[in-house]
């Protein structure tokens, strides 16, 4: 898989590097990004960085990847990451991110969502991009309505998270 190194608004995005894993784990071992995540356990230690980073790695070498994800680099330090997951390449990803907490309110992410698309519908030649969204999630869903992402519906106790069933909106962008 090529690779992408895309620079925005106060960040850079760009490949996990094999040294990423302790910053990972110090940025996103936050309660608040484990409530508002699914596969995101807490507390996430080094042990956690280190196994997402050579799964990753590995995604890279392959030609015709199940996820692609991209680091969120702000001023030469590791801060956040969003994803495609599940590429179905012609056809659908589903799209998920993590911010550091001391990064939140600056539109960042909505940045990094809208290069993330761009990479979806480009380079895999996507025509559909999708998220879950947990229903108390407002800053989530503010990020993918601001990319022109709109609710396909609303699914009850869709997923479980840390035993309890929880409600999620899916939202998704097509290609236009």
């Amino acid at each position: 898989m090529k690779k992408i190194v895309l620079p925005g608004n106060g960040f850079v995005l760009r490949p996990f590097q094999q040294g990423d894993y302790a910053a990972l784990a110090e940025k996103i071992n936050d309660r608040d990004i484990y409530r508002f995540t699914l596969q995101i356990p807490y507390p996430y230690s080094k042990k956690d960085g280190k196994a997402f980073i050579k799964t990753v790695l590995q995604q890279y070498k392959k030609k015709a990847a199940e996820h692609f994800h991209l680091a969120i680099d702000i001023n030469g330090e590791l801060s956040g990451c969003v994803s495609l997951m599940n590429i179905e390449k012609g056809h659908k990803a589903e799209i998920g991110y993590w911010l550091a907490k001391e990064q939140w309110g600056k539109g960042i992410m909505s940045n990094a969502v809208s290069k993330m698309v761009s990479v979806g519908f480009r380079h895999f030649k996507l025509r559909k991009i999708y998220a879950y969204v947990f229903t108390n999630n407002k800053r989530s869903y503010s990020v993918l309505a601001k990319n022109g992402f709109k609710k396909e519906g609303l699914l009850i106790q869709h997923t479980k998270k840390a035993g309890k069933l929880m409600d999620e909106y899916i939202l998704a962008t097509i290609k236009k």
